[in-house]
């Protein structure tokens, strides 16, 4: 087994909580589609191995895509145990008029995972 599918496996059971975090965040904001995208799988990523800039470690980060082989969402794991994910949400808010969701971003490790939707100002 290569170094890419060790990692996948390694992080296969924390990379399956946080798209259900993810997921979970979304549904709470009262958004039960997401379009053609769906909501994010681990397993539906494209994963590569890269060098993160700063520690130097080979992390494990992974991409969906959607229609067009457009860029939805990413995911990151860190060799510090550390992750870091957003997905493309795109989508007004249920409640505040002025506002779409562009991302929903997760972040944390192991046993702690937070969610944050990022809101933009509606262009007018």
């Amino acid at each position: 087994m290569n170094t890419l599918q060790q990692k996948i496996n390694e992080y296969r059971p924390l990379g399956d909580v946080i798209c259900q975090e993810i997921t979970q965040a979304i549904q709470k904001l009262g958004l039960e589609e997401l379009g053609e995208s769906g909501y994010p799988v681990f397993e539906q990523a494209d994963f590569r191995l890269v060098v993160d800039p700063y520690s130097r470690c080979e992390d494990l980060a992974g991409y969906w895509y959607g229609a067009h082989k457009r860029l939805i969402g990413q995911i990151q794991f860190h060799g510090d145990g550390s992750f870091y994910a957003e997905y493309d949400v795109l989508k007004p808010h249920p409640t505040k008029k002025h506002y779409f969701i562009d991302v929903m971003n997760a972040w944390g490790k192991e046993g702690y995972i937070k969610t944050e939707p990022k809101l933009l100002e509606m262009p007018e």
